[in-house]
């Protein structure tokens, strides 16, 4: 289907949230009505971003190696590693929203420089090249995390040295050749949502739900370490805002998260009991988590074993504090949750079929 279709299709279905309306009302942000690239939407979160841009009254292309499953949406298949597949998917689009990457805690460096590094510049260019405006790069908060609790920090430089592993290193490159291309021509932020999660998710919830039910899922610790997560239509809203937000917020990083920090036990049990498995019973001290995770993941790396039950940087996150303060991503992107983290885990569990 062609732009034209498309944007019919999207204008019929359109609802102007109260974020698009205010800034292009004020004029200070990109209009409504843009063709939008999006990258990597056949995940949760990029699937939830396209359906969302098409909402708020855009016409939306996908471009990913599996169908995205979009209805309404033009889509391109192909990967970031091919420079002329890239082309075709950007040509004719205003702004892109650049989701595409390799996530997985094990695997070999390369790869994920390939896709994460090469890829997003591959985007860069092809976007500058196609006349693109804006430029909104999905990254991660673990490009400036090294391994130490976060206290109600913000939006910390990406840092690929000492960020952990070897996702988090190449996401930290790809965010800063993201920022260093903003420009008058093409703008540029980065929006690092934190731990997204929701019905569908198979990255997250669905292992935690696989684990529980078979007795393997531990809490680190004493499990009291505070964590922020975000629910995913929350995420979409947000990377939704950027693509529309006021120039002077570009040309930097905003951090993303439902702004309701829990002990991870407590969220752990929140999405066990909406899937209806028994909340983690036993506990394994975090030091021997992370020594033991170290030595999994460093003999995990057999093709077909897919992702190993622990690792350093996974014992990390679920035995330290990370939370953050949302104040400047609330005020700069024009943004607030829509859905509460309970809301959220009501909505999970409706999801789930009951006996």
């Amino acid at each position: 289907m062609g732009w034209s279709g498309a944007r019919r299709r999207a204008a019929g279905r359109a609802v102007t949230s109260p974020v698009t309306s205010a800034v292009t009302s004020a004029g200070s942000g990109a209009a409504t009505g843009q063709r939008v690239l999006v990258t990597g939407a056949s995940g949760m979160l990029g699937r939830a971003v396209a359906v969302r841009l098409q909402r708020d009254g855009h016409a939306v292309r996908t471009f990913q190696r599996r169908p995205a499953g979009v209805d309404g949406a033009d889509e391109v298949r192909g990967s970031v590693t091919d420079a002329n597949a890239v082309a075709r998917a950007v040509h004719g689009c205003d702004a892109v929203v650049h989701l595409a990457a390799k996530v997985s805690f094990t695997g070999r460096e390369e790869e994920f420089r390939a896709v994460n590094v090469t890829g997003t510049r591959t985007m860069l260019a092809a976007a500058r090249a196609a006349g693109a405006r804006r430029f909104v790069m999905v990254s991660s908060p673990s490009v400036a995390h090294v391994g130490t609790s976060i206290v109600g920090a913000g939006a910390g430089p990406a840092d690929p040295v000492r960020a952990r592993g070897h996702y988090a290193r190449t996401k930290a490159m790809a965010e800063l050749a993201a920022l260093a291309a903003d420009s008058p021509e093409l703008r540029v932020l980065a929006v690092r949502p934190h731990i997204v999660w929701g019905p569908g998710d198979t990255q997250l919830v669905e292992r935690i739900v696989n684990r529980a039910r078979s007795g393997r899922l531990p809490i680190l610790g004493s499990g009291a370490a505070l964590i922020d997560s975000t629910y995913v239509d929350n995420a979409a809203d947000a990377i939704a805002a950027a693509l529309v937000a006021d120039n002077a917020a570009y040309g930097a990083s905003y951090v993303v998260t439902n702004g309701e920090p829990r002990p991870v036990r407590d969220l752990l049990a929140g999405i066990c009991a909406a899937a209806g498995v028994p909340a983690p019973g036993w506990s394994v001290p975090s030091p021997l988590a992370r020594a033991v995770g170290g030595v999994i993941e460093a003999m995990w790396i057999r093709p077909g074993w897919g992702e190993p039950p622990m690792t350093r940087f996974l014992a990390e996150q679920l035995s330290t504090a990370h939370w953050f303060d949302q104040r400047r991503t609330r005020t700069s992107l024009g943004w607030a949750p829509a859905v509460t983290l309970d809301a959220g885990l009501a909505l999970l569990a409706a999801s789930y079929p009951r006996r």
